[in-house]
């Protein structure tokens, strides 16, 4: 369902009418994700309306259980804003911390969610500076690594954690023992409410947004799976699939190329293979990747500091403007022998022997790459049916919904560092410090402006001198002519 403008859902229920007192109302006018000129309900925010609605939650800013009398005194106008605020809560400049200086207390008491889970760090942040003021203990660009490395949001993010690891101990025997008598929608489902109802009463975290991430991810990766394994079995689901040129499945990217034929892996990704069996040759390919972009990056930054108009490399650019190893040797033919261009000789013997370190860093990086995926591929036909299913379960799908867990909690630190950091901006520099500040420049400009003015007028004095000795010169000149 996709509006441009927020819709009106009204829910008539004529059973029990006459004993109600009120009607409930909910602004979910904030929950949407863009589409073009459209605002779409994710997932997550159909639950939402549908679990407020069926419980009669009153949620702050969202939704609220409005009694007809309050409708009544509003002539029943039903417009929602009329009975829910959902706007931000105004951010007010303080006149004194810009005066004097310090964060105002209220901004810091603003934050009390945080606070509460995390008590000790308000006092490692802040420290008393003057009634209803703090000041930041740590500098700006270290307020988010105070929060990560804080015991107190250790233990949040322990807390945060628990109830996914119970969640995935819980499910993930259903996983692995997926089969064609299993049904998508009920599973995931399945999966999502009880994600759901597990982090409901974590502070700080919307169980919602957990909720939107394994939503997010099931429609992105694991609906294909699941499909696919339930079609296929898990051992046909996980053998490579051969793209043919020129054939239906020929403009799709190969996931890997072993001598002139490539592979699509629908269900098991190389590196997945390359992780779990191969650790030491990717260890070894991420090596010589990083040799091969330090080579790349000496010989670029030679070449761009000697390759302008004046440049040693200049006179052994090709017509297209660039540098060859044919057009250096060419150009060392040139000057062979003559002392006068030593240094170019220099620089574009310096030039080949980059470039033949770049050479042969490529040429280590594309073999290794090589026999990693010859090894990788070969994998495939020795994997069990239980390496398959660890390989899915354990490194493709909870590994991925770990991962987004771990950022929700870690993008808590970030809105709290975020905030702090913000106030301590915002009140760093007070009025009277601005204004010594600007005074001190302004007597800087007006010294330096004296001393220019001063040696105008010594400078002028001197020319004005030396044009009367030279007056004086030519008169007396006149006079011995006579």
């Amino acid at each position: 369902y996709g509006t441009g403008i927020p819709a009106c859902i009204i829910v008539l229920d004529k059973e029990n009418a006459r004993v109600r007192r009120g009607i409930l109302m909910i602004d979910a006018s904030k929950g949407f994700r863009k589409d073009g000129n459209k605002n779409r309900l994710r997932e997550r925010d159909i639950h939402k309306i549908v679990d407020t609605f069926n419980e009669a939650r009153e949620i702050p800013g969202y939704s609220r259980m409005v009694p007809l009398s309050e409708i009544e005194a509003n002539d029943y106008n039903l417009n929602i804003p009329r009975y829910i605020d959902s706007g931000e809560a105004e951010d007010r400049q303080d006149l004194g911390g810009h005066l004097y200086g310090g964060i105002p207390a209220r901004d810091v008491d603003a934050l009390a969610a945080y606070w509460q889970v995390l008590p000790n760090l308000r006092q490692a942040l802040f420290t008393p500076l003057r009634p209803g003021y703090l000041a930041v203990q740590v500098a700006p660009r270290q307020v988010r690594p105070t929060i990560l490395a804080h015991p107190d949001f250790a233990a949040f993010r322990a807390q945060a954690r628990a109830p996914f690891d119970a969640w995935r101990q819980t499910h993930r025997p259903r996983l692995l023992a997926l089969s064609g008598n299993d049904h998508p929608k009920l599973l995931i489902r399945e999966l999502a409410d009880d994600l759901l109802a597990r982090y409901a009463g974590i502070p700080l975290l919307d169980p919602y947004d957990l909720y939107q991430r394994l939503m997010d991810y099931w429609n992105e990766t694991m609906q294909d799976d699941v499909y696919l394994i339930l079609a296929e079995g898990w051992q046909e689901a996980a053998r490579p699939r051969p793209l043919t040129a020129g054939g239906q499945n020929g403009k799709e990217s190969p996931d890997l190329t072993v001598g002139k034929k490539k592979y699509k892996m629908d269900l098991l990704p190389p590196d997945l293979l390359a992780r779990r069996f191969f650790p030491d040759r990717l260890a070894r390919l991420a090596d010589l990747q990083a040799a091969a972009e330090t080579a790349a990056s000496e010989l670029d930054a030679f070449v761009e500091e000697h390759s302008g108009d004046e440049g040693l490399l200049a006179d052994a650019l090709t017509g297209a403007g660039k540098l060859t190893k044919k057009s250096l040797n060419a150009r060392l033919k040139e000057i062979w022998g003559r002392p006068d261009f030593a240094e170019e000789e220099a620089a574009l013997r310096r030039a080949l022997v980059l470039m033949e370190a770049k050479s042969q860093a490529d040429k280590a990086l594309k073999t290794a790459q090589k026999a990693l995926d010859e090894a990788i591929f070969w994998k495939y036909d020795a994997l069990s049916e239980a390496d398959i299913q660890t390989l899915t379960v354990d490194d493709k799908w909870l590994a991925a919904l770990e991962a987004a867990v771990t950022e929700e909690v870690e993008r808590i630190a970030q809105r709290l560092a975020a905030r702090v950091t913000e106030l301590a901006e915002r009140y760093a520099d007070p009025l009277p410090q601005i204004e010594q500040e600007v005074a001190d420049l302004r007597a800087s400009v007006e010294e330096h402006l004296q001393k220019i003015m001063d040696r105008a007028i010594v400078d002028r004095a001197i020319v004005d001198r030396a044009i009367v000795d030279r007056a004086i010169v030519d008169s007396e000149a006149e006079e011995g002519a006579k």
